[in-house]
């Protein structure tokens, strides 16, 4: 019976030992780089750049990517959360949130959202075009992930995948991956703890729309989940994978979701879904305060659209500084992550946004009336 048993290891159980010896033996490879080797990273860090520039132009590469490589399925996971990062993005500079935001509150929020967009795409997509070199040469590179500093768990999942071609744990993997490595670098930095975190841990959480991951797919329809404790890299896990089995667990809905966002460029304007609300154009006069417009996500009568705008119109292209080095991965147990769960998700969020819309306008206005009186 024994003897079978460790026979009869699964490839989670694979990935488990080894993540358990890298743990143990403070595990460093070292390789001796050719001058092809040099020249493939150089690349790889120039191509990423190139596409590093904002929300829009990751987004966008994101798609590309799994377009020619669904096998690769962060890469759309990845997309569609970017899409709402660049939503968040705009917001700042929308109907409502101009209203109850000061300018450098706005800012404030805006080098959060950008720092962490930047670096996810600057750590994954360098990943991505490794694999995409590893095919071309028909042998796996994933020894040349330490030099363009990502993890120790990411070799380790990639040469798995490599040879189980099982999409699920790399996404996942990717997930777990990516909110590690925002944890202390954006999550637990004291700056954006001290501006954003504890400042509007009240209005991030339970009013505004920053914690609705949106699934736009059809025409008009909506899918998605919610986030409520953002600081936990636990919670941003699992909602990591809540959002996996949203998009990849019903064929008919990945099918609709690919075909929205093939059909409707990234452009950071909510119009992008929801053109019967959203405009990227102000329709309204400056300075009049309007009556409640919205009802039941729908317009009244004759209500003017709200504002939304494009991403290239609101915010301009940020130079980040360099991404702090350092391995995140520290405990093996982080794997248990892999585990599916296999249970069904309701992405229903539809009357949870439309909700959260509501709130927002109603803030927005009453802000905006206290104001004139004063």
């Amino acid at each position: 019976m024994f003897f079978a048993r460790s026979h009869g290891k699964t490839p989670l159980d694979g990935i488990r030992d080894e993540l358990k010896k890298k743990n143990s033996n403070n595990f460093v490879t070292s390789h001796h780089l050719t001058l092809s080797d040099r020249r493939l990273l150089e690349k790889i860090r120039g191509v990423t750049a190139e596409h590093n520039l904002n929300n829009v132009t990751r987004t966008k590469a994101y798609l590309d990517f799994y377009l020619h490589h669904s096998e690769i399925q962060w890469a759309f996971l990845g997309h569609m959360v970017s899409r709402n990062g660049g939503w968040n993005m705009t917001d700042l500079k929308g109907e409502f949130l101009t209203r109850l935001l000061s300018k450098k509150e706005q800012n404030s929020f805006y080098k959060f959202l950008e720092r962490g967009n930047w670096l996810i795409f600057q750590d994954v997509y360098p990943q991505f075009l490794l694999y995409k070199e590893s095919l071309k040469q028909n042998k796996p590179l994933f020894y040349l992930l330490s030099y363009l500093n990502i993890s120790t768990f990411m070799e380790t999942i990639w040469y798995h995948f490599w040879k189980n071609q099982d999409t699920y744990i790399l996404c996942i993997a990717l997930v777990i991956n990516e909110q590690s490595y925002l944890e202390k670098r954006v999550v637990q930095n004291p700056v954006y703890q001290k501006e954003v975190l504890n400042k509007f841990e009240f209005m991030l959480q339970d009013w505004l729309s920053f914690n609705h991951i949106l699934f736009p797919y059809d025409d008009g329809e909506l899918a998605g989940q919610t986030l409520h404790h953002f600081e936990s890299v636990n919670e941003r896990i699992l909602l990591g994978k809540r959002l996996y089995s949203v998009l990849f667990k019903n064929n008919d809905f990945l099918k609709g979701a690919v075909e929205w966002a093939k059909s409707h460029p990234h452009t950071g304007s909510r119009k992008d879904y929801w053109p019967h609300l959203f405009n990227n154009i102000k329709e309204g006069l400056p300075g009049f305060t309007y009556p409640i417009r919205l009802k039941a996500c729908q317009l009244r009568k004759g209500a003017k659209r709200f504002y939304s705008p494009k991403l290239e119109n609101a915010w301009k292209n940020v130079s980040q500084r360099e991404a702090e080095k350092g391995d995140w991965f520290d405990d093996w147990r982080i794997v248990d992550y892999l585990v599916d769960g296999d249970e069904p998700i309701d992405g229903e969020i539809r009357n949870e946004y439309c909700k959260t819309l509501e709130r927002l306008e109603v803030a927005a206005l009453a802000k905006k009336t206290i104001n004139f009186l004063e």
